[in-house]
């Protein structure tokens, strides 16, 4: 028999509405209890089993869940202010996140080309190298690994980073190696600076990568990079900060490299031709060797304004007369005028002048130099452009600089297109109205001031460059355009002179140079006649220039060439903006 206790504790209570339970409903709680008591019992146990046993190592997911995330989705300012956080956290425990130094034994390239042979697979345990550059890519593998895009000086090298292999924990336990190694790699985040200690090795797939023993924060990102999938696109980002433009995209370091390689080319050749590279002033007294208008400052010892150099032409010549038969300058130029697709405020030029040569000579020269420049940096004469930008569908065009280059005489190559004769001279009051109406026939807009020169050159930008494709020599240019250069030995009222156009756009301008100071004046009064009749461009008078031509220029030949179109031309660019690392751009909020 049950004991009365036991019996009182079995009876089930009233149910809420006071009835008696039938004894079936009393024998199916009396179950659910008993099954609910076993079910506690079997957890208890598994809980003091696991309370003895030590904890074993997380498996590969969890191990990597205890990388810190990179928090690429959380708010930009956000991820700022946590990380100037945890550079604050990182002083005040004694930690320095941006060391003075750190050992690199090689750079990137040279890593690449001199390991870039090992066998799939092998590592050379036996070598170690250091190597810096900025996290690109940060991703977990299995149980332990870590792995990095390092990249630098335009190269990729993978780092394979293995707990066991790290000399910093090589004394840790086995139960604190993968967090010590899982916080040191936190630390780490895209965009960082890091440096890293290794042997070089390559993956069984093939991947040339860095085996660490060491890795260390050199620098810190503060800010949330673009994410790689999409990279940076917007222009008015690339342009203002060209910094991180050159970190997202490898392509505008490839453009910048190609500039450079321009550069020295025509640097090389000209040494090699016996030129002299040279400074002049960047600031003068009077804005002269171009028909542009000029930047103003102010000196203020000598209080006085000063003009920033819109040429460095009458120095060079001045040069000539002081007995240095062939000498040059690339350097910057500034002109205070418009800024669209192919013109910048500021902008870098190469000049020349070559004592007893004219402007055949130039044009002969001019052909060899570039074509010999695109071969060498393109591999071939012919270079492909896409004048309306790039992409699947985009318009291509070719570009053929193989010598000799097209020549159009300029008068008659209008005269022949236009069906119609130029009055002589293009002085006189009758040849400007014959422009003027010329222009209004034609559709052809120039804003005022209708000078002759101006007219002249409008017509000349619609119907003569707009053949140019290929490079071509635009020459002879009448005396009312070209007040530096030398009468033309066949044609009157014509000058020596070419500029060359190719992309529909001019590259170089170059003339047998004018000699004869008398003339040279009385040019240059032509051009402040021209200037108190508004127009901005037009050149002062400089005495001292006629000066030196007073002691005797040689007969000389100049040549001046943009290098940003240049550079434009050989990357396939349509803007001048993609050529120059700070193109000058409007404030912010005033569009580009």
């Amino acid at each position: 028999k049950v004991p009365a206790r036991a019996r009182m504790a079995d009876t089930p209570a009233p149910d809420p509405a006071g009835e008696t339970l039938s004894k079936n409903e009393i024998k199916r709680r009396a179950k659910q209890a008993a099954q609910e008591k076993a079910k506690a019992e079997k957890a208890a146990a598994r809980a003091a089993e696991a309370a003895k046993t030590p904890a074993a190592p997380k498996k590969d997911a969890n191990a990597n869940a205890q990388l810190e995330e990179e928090d690429e989705e959380i708010d930009p300012s956000k991820y700022f202010e946590n990380r100037l956080s945890w550079i604050g956290e990182t002083k005040a425990a004694g930690g320095n996140p941006y060391p003075h130094k750190f050992q690199v034994s090689m750079q990137l390239p040279q890593y690449i080309a001199t390991y870039g042979g090992i066998p799939n697979g092998d590592v050379l345990a036996k070598e170690s190298v250091s190597l810096a550059g900025r996290v690109a890519g940060k991703r977990p593998g299995g149980k332990g690994l870590v792995f990095f895009d390092l990249r630098g000086d335009g190269c990729k090298v993978q780092v394979f980073s293995d707990a066991r292999e790290f000399v910093a924990f090589s004394s840790c336990a086995d139960e604190e190696k993968l967090p010590a190694f899982f916080k040191l790699m936190g630390t780490m985040k895209r965009g960082d600076v890091v440096g890293v200690r290794g042997k070089p090795g390559k993956t069984k797939r093939g991947e040339l990568s860095i085996f660490p023993t060491e890795m260390q924060l050199l620098t810190p990102c503060l800010h949330m990079m673009p994410k790689a999938t999409y990279g940076l696109v917007d222009k008015e980002t690339r342009y203002r900060q060209r910094y991180l433009d050159l970190i997202m995209n490898p392509t505008t370091r490839e453009i910048f490299v190609t500039r450079t390689k321009i550069i020295n080319f025509v640097r090389r050749f000209l040494d090699m031709e016996g030129f002299l590279e040279v400074e002049t002033p960047m600031m003068n007294m009077i804005p002269g060797g171009a028909t542009a208008k000029p930047f103003i400052t102010m000196h203020n010892e000598l209080q006085r304004n000063l003009y920033m150099r819109v040429a460095p032409e009458l120095y060079l010549k001045m040069l000539v007369v002081g007995g240095i038969d062939r000498v040059y300058e690339i350097g910057r130029l500034f002109r205070n005028e418009g800024m669209d697709l192919t013109h910048n405020p500021e902008f870098t030029t190469c000049e020349f002048y070559w004592a007893y040569a004219d402007y055949n000579d130039l044009m002969a020269f001019t052909e060899k130099m570039l074509s010999s420049m695109v071969k060498t940096i393109c591999g071939s004469y012919k270079i492909k452009m896409h004048p309306d930008g790039k992409g699947a569908d985009a318009k291509e065009v070719e570009i053929d600089f193989t010598p000799p280059f097209r020549r159009i005489p300029m008068i008659a190559g209008l005269e022949e297109v236009l069906q119609t004769k130029l009055p002589e001279p293009l002085e006189s009051d009758e040849a400007n109205a014959f422009l003027k109406a010329l222009c209004k026939t034609h559709n052809v807009e120039c804003k005022p001031p209708h000078t002759t020169a101006r007219l002249l050159d409008k017509l000349v930008g619609e119907f003569l460059e707009s053949q140019c494709l290929s490079p071509t020599f635009i020459c002879d240019h009448p005396k009312i355009m070209s007040p530096l250069a030398k009468d033309h030995r066949c044609y009157p009222g014509l000058t020596e002179r070419f500029e060359l156009f190719a992309n529909y756009h001019e590259m170089c301008n170059a003339y047998t140079e004018l000699n004869d100071p008398v003339e040279q004046r009385r040019r240059f009064e032509g051009q402040a006649k021209a200037k108190d009749d508004g127009d901005d461009e037009a050149m002062h008078v400089d005495e001292d220039f006629c000066r030196a031509l007073e002691y005797g220029l040689p007969p000389t030949a100049g040549w001046g060439m943009g290098i940003d179109r240049l550079c434009m031309l050989l990357t396939d660019n349509s803007s001048i903006r993609e050529v120059l690392l700070f193109p000058a751009m409007k404030p912010l909020g005033e569009g580009l």
